[in-house]
């Protein structure tokens, strides 16, 4: 198999920024990729933390100047990794120059911005995805299978939540995430689930959501510092299809981690799965013999999605880092067929639709079509 270069440039060098440089570098090797990334150049907020992140994570070159990264000639591919109120310039001025753009979820800070940059893409005919990884999980790549085969029959009910605990705990300083709607629990952790109920049930019709600030004021210097964002969310919904749904989010659920989870119930059986245990997937399949009734537990192994290109060790298991790593290879097969694979900006401005709705539901009191907003 013939291979070639392609020249990444990555906007952001944090927690992200890092997870798609180690991917980047590793994803020719686990899928033998005919596109093979060679990182170009890295950005971030200063010169001297831009040659830093350069030299950690093998950039060849480092700006802190978005702009020169995007227009750079070597670089032919951006990934925005970046606070999500800098999305909307980087990718439209990439788009400009005919270059595909991988984008952080989500995909803009607020609705406009989705749509602008949705309408951005369509003009530049560009590939562009928005990264939504968890859903990318052997396990949650199985449950689709499951429901899409039609093996729990049709989804009737679907109840999710991302719930963490990182600002659980009232004395936790404020920080850039307690400031700005687009940093609250709506902007930042509730597009992941709502991403994932749109790849198991499809779209929502209508939402009903209350979204509160459960810690008012957090320490911050010598006094303390008012919080302007949300900490949880509660939102039900009609799924076009008929289901119901009911979504929880929070940053300040105690002993919660990582706690993407969903249940859905069918006219034949049911599913669970929670991503801290991100290597099971629970089946129930209905008419079981009764006294022989209950879930059974999917250890995930070679025959399911994308997991024998990393271990060939069933049980063994994938993590955090090889769901970065699928989502880069979904982003070169992308480029290299010329069209946007799922999630494309489209669906990350479905998911933004879906928050809006959710924030004027909470403000009117009242059920919020999604074709309102």
């Amino acid at each position: 198999m013939k291979t070639r270069k392609l020249g990444i440039g990555i906007v952001g060098g944090g927690y992200m920024g890092k997870a798609h440089a180690v991917a980047m570098q590793a994803v020719g090797a686990v899928f033998n990729t005919t596109l093979r990334p060679s990182l170009e150049m890295v950005c971030t907020t200063s010169p001297e933390g831009a040659k830093r992140k350069a030299r950690e994570l093998g950039f060849a070159r480092a700006t802190a100047d978005w702009r020169e990264l995007v227009t750079d000639p070597a670089v032919e591919a951006v990934v925005i990794a970046s606070p999500q109120t800098t999305h909307r310039d980087i990718a439209q001025a990439a788009f400009v120059l005919g270059k595909p753009v991988f984008c952080e979820k989500p995909l803009g800070r607020d609705l406009a911005d989705s749509r602008a940059m949705t309408a951005a893409a369509k003009a530049s005919n560009c590939v562009n995805m928005v990264g939504f990884n968890y859903i990318r999980t052997p396990a949650s790549q199985l449950a689709r299978e499951i429901i899409g085969s039609g093996e729990i029959g049709e989804v009737t009910y679907v109840r999710g939540e991302h719930t963490e605990d990182f600002f659980a705990d009232p004395a936790i300083p404020a920080t850039w995430r307690t400031q700005g709607r687009s940093n609250g629990t709506m902007g930042d952790l509730a597009p992941h689930i709502i991403n994932a109920s749109q790849a198991l049930a499809g779209p929502m019709d209508r939402v009903l959501a209350e979204i509160e600030t459960v810690v008012k004021e957090r320490p911050s210097g010598d006094g303390m510092m008012k919080v302007t964002n949300d900490d949880h969310a509660q939102i039900m919904c009609r799924f076009t299809s008929g289901a119901l749904g009911a979504f929880y989010v929070s940053r300040t659920a105690h002993g919660r981690k990582m706690g993407y989870a969903y249940d859905i119930y069918g006219t034949k059986g049911s599913i669970r799965f929670d991503q801290e245990d991100q290597n099971a997937l629970w089946l129930y399949e209905g008419a079981q013999k009764p006294g022989r009734e209950g879930f059974k537990k999917l250890l995930t192994g070679p025959e399911h999605p994308d997991y024998e290109n990393f271990c060939l060790g069933p049980g063994h298991g994938t993590g955090y880092q090889d769901q970065i790593i699928i989502e880069a290879r979904d982003f070169l097969k992308a480029i290299e067929s010329g069209r946007a694979l799922w999630p494309a900006f489209e669906d990350g401005l479905y998911v933004n639709q879906v928050v809006e709705a959710a924030w004027q539901s909470s403000e009117a009191k009242r059920w919020i079509k999604l074709d309102e907003v």
